[in-house]
């Protein structure tokens, strides 16, 4: 778990650093169309960031600060709901839907994992009368 989340962190804060400090960069690089306000991207940018710190966070002690890995792993889900949505009705190329797979699926699994084992930490009866 502290692996995970630690990953999860770091990633996060490169992620949301990368497109903060340089958005019509990072647009052309994740092959998404220009914006006319790149404060929006940049936006975006500060939201994956302070995601970061949250997972840092939760890392020293991730069955007690799950309810951080759970807010991280709801955006994880609706994220690529949300781009396949904007995909459908032609706002975004599908080509861009690629960002989806490091920020959000590949997380979908180290996840969902540390909230079962959380789940367990926190409902040991429920948990062991299933054994």
């Amino acid at each position: 778990m502290w692996w995970a989340l630690t990953a999860a962190g770091i990633y996060n804060l490169v992620w949301g650093t990368l497109v903060i400090l340089w958005p019509h960069q990072t647009l052309a690089w994740f092959q998404y169309p220009p914006q006319p306000l790149p404060q929006l991207w940049q936006c975006i940018g500060m939201i994956v960031g302070v995601y970061g710190i949250g997972y840092a966070l939760a890392a020293r002690a991730p069955l007690i600060h799950w309810p951080i890995v759970l807010v991280g792993f709801l955006g994880k889900i609706f994220g690529p709901i949300g781009f396949v949505d904007a995909a459908l009705h032609g706002v975004l190329p599908w080509r861009a839907g690629w960002v989806n797979v490091t920020n959000d699926l590949i997380w979908w699994i180290p996840f969902g994992l540390i909230l079962w084992r959380a789940w367990q930490f926190h409902h040991p009866r429920i948990a062991s009368s299933r054994n």
